[in-house]
């Protein structure tokens, strides 16, 4: 029902979904991006919906008051306190070797503003996990969405960053002006 639904909601928006989820592979990281308005989450949410996939994506804590809380959190939310010194990349990561299917959906830029220093935690909790990472992307100037190359990291970050960038210099946001690629100035986890 859930399939049927997103399609058909894709399909009246003008949007097309494009690429596939990778067969053999049952857990990863999807990086999200350009991330720059409201709109990326339910474009995104369709998206996977289309397909017949559900993702799990991390949403700050202050979000799950009643009755927003169980409506994301029945979309897949995971709650996660960003005032405490908790290692979110060590429980995120641990997640994915007490299921056999997984998928968690990150947005590097972490914000729908413009962020000149992308966050690292989704490479670091892919290498923790020892998940790949799927280059996921809505791109507004042509309606489309879906995913690219799946990614194993090597663990040389400069290198995989590389990849990464390359990938997302061809999406166009909806606010162009607030997307920014900057593998070089990427933050680690903790230095918010």
């Amino acid at each position: 029902m859930r399939k049927l639904f997103a399609k058909a909601i894709l399909r009246l928006i003008g949007w097309q979904i494009i690429g596939s989820i990778p067969a053999d592979d049952k857990k990863f990281i999807v990086t999200m991006a350009p991330h720059t308005s409201n709109w990326d989450f339910l474009l995104g949410w369709l998206g996977f919906g289309s397909l017949g996939l559900k993702s799990k994506y991390l949403v700050k804590k202050e979000a799950f008051f009643f009755p927003l809380g169980p409506i994301i959190r029945w979309m897949g939310a995971i709650p996660v306190d960003r005032g405490r010194s908790t290692n979110v990349v060590l429980q995120v990561g641990d997640l994915f070797k007490h299921r056999d299917n997984l998928i968690i959906t990150l947005t590097p830029e972490g914000t729908r503003s413009l962020n000149k220093n992308w966050k690292r935690g989704f490479y670091y909790i892919a290498q923790h996990a020892k998940v790949p990472i799927l280059l996921g992307f809505l791109n507004y100037e042509n309606k489309t969405g879906g995913f690219g190359p799946l990614i194993h990291i090597t663990g040389d970050f400069d290198k995989d960053m590389e990849v990464i960038e390359s990938f997302y210099k061809k999406q166009t946001a909806r606010y162009p002006e607030k997307f920014n690629l900057s593998p070089q100035n990427l933050l680690k986890p903790g230095e918010e």
